[in-house]
């Protein structure tokens, strides 16, 4: 076994086992925000890390999915009808938000998907009669799932767990396969891949509904989570946060956007109630990271591990 497939295995059973060692409910409702978070980073990480394409509005997106099991719930439906027409709402909208930005690419994608998703957060802010503006949505309850409620923390960490490893699992054929190649094709080399008969805007395209998608998916579990929805959840502090996930953990991997999720989570939540000016030191780490692993924390970790076990072997050879 290679040394990063036992770190996996090995962090597969910290997850597993984290309600047995880590002290106390709070840190367990961390670790579930850390995971349905990372399932957001890896939505984002679609396009940003394996398209090239960097969206500033995917808060708008996670925020009408998560608008919409919470009204759906309050008009009384069940949670399953919640679920799926939450789901439905997140793919349609991603859709017509993939079909306005993808005219550009680059600097003008970026203000595209900026424009679209200070648009929702007005919308959310002024259509009260939808969306309560202020006051927000209240969900009544989390469901219950084969007899287990998911109002204990610890069923609905193990729920999330499900969920994310689902997910990781999809995100893994979903990099190996040809669609995942031509994905990344089409961000290396946009003329060559047009000029080889692949449809660009519409390789492009799919691959926003695949990352809207896992942004709805990340959604639902935040609305079960939180038990609350209002318009702060789709501002553009939300999505320079998992963009934050995404560039700091590294773009284009599978575990960089889980570390960068677990980074942001972990300094906003926890180091918050013991330092006060937490935006400076997660802006600190950040800058740190962009110097000494511009690449990310995962790709730059296993490059500085090639470079230290080169050395070692040079220095035993000498």
């Amino acid at each position: 076994m290679t040394l990063r497939n036992l770190a996996i295995v090995i962090a597969l059973l910290a997850l597993v086992a984290l309600p047995y060692w880590m002290p106390g409910i709070y840190y367990i409702n961390v670790g579930s925000q850390i995971l349905f978070y990372a399932i957001f980073a890896l939505g984002l990480n679609v396009l940003v890390g394996y398209a090239g394409l960097v969206s500033l509005g995917h808060a708008g997106l996670f925020g009408i999915s998560a608008y919409a099991t919470g009204y759906m719930l309050q008009l009384g439906f069940g949670h399953p009808m919640a679920i799926v027409t939450a789901l439905i709402i997140g793919i349609i909208s991603t859709a017509i938000f993939a079909v306005l930005s993808l005219r550009s690419s680059g600097i003008g994608f970026i203000m595209i998907t900026l424009a679209l998703g200070q648009i929702l957060w007005g919308l959310a802010y002024r259509w009260i009669s939808l969306t309560g503006g202020d006051n927000g949505i209240n969900v009544p309850a989390r469901p219950v799932l084969f007899g287990y409620s998911l109002g204990n923390a610890v069923t609905f960490y193990y729920t999330t767990l499900v969920v994310f490893l689902l997910v990781l699992l999809v995100m893994a054929v979903f990099v190996r396969s040809p669609f995942g190649a031509a994905l990344m094709g089409t961000r290396d080399q946009p003329r060559r891949m047009n000029a080889l008969g692949y449809h660009v805007l519409a390789i492009r395209f799919w691959a926003c509904l695949f990352s809207g998608l896992l942004t709805s998916v990340s959604a639902i579990l935040f609305v079960y989570y939180t038990q609350f929805i209002s318009p702060q959840t789709l501002s553009l502090t939300s999505s320079a946060e998992v963009l934050l996930m995404v560039i700091s953990g590294g773009p284009g991997t599978l575990l960089g956007p889980i570390m960068g999720a677990g980074l942001v989570v972990v300094v906003k939540t926890v180091v918050s109630g013991f330092i006060e000016r937490w935006n400076f030191l997660l802006g600190a780490i950040f800058v740190a990271i962009v110097i000494l692993m511009p690449e990310g924390i995962v790709p730059g970790s296993a490059r500085l591990w090639r470079l230290a076990t080169r050395k070692r072997k040079g220095g035993t050879t000498s």
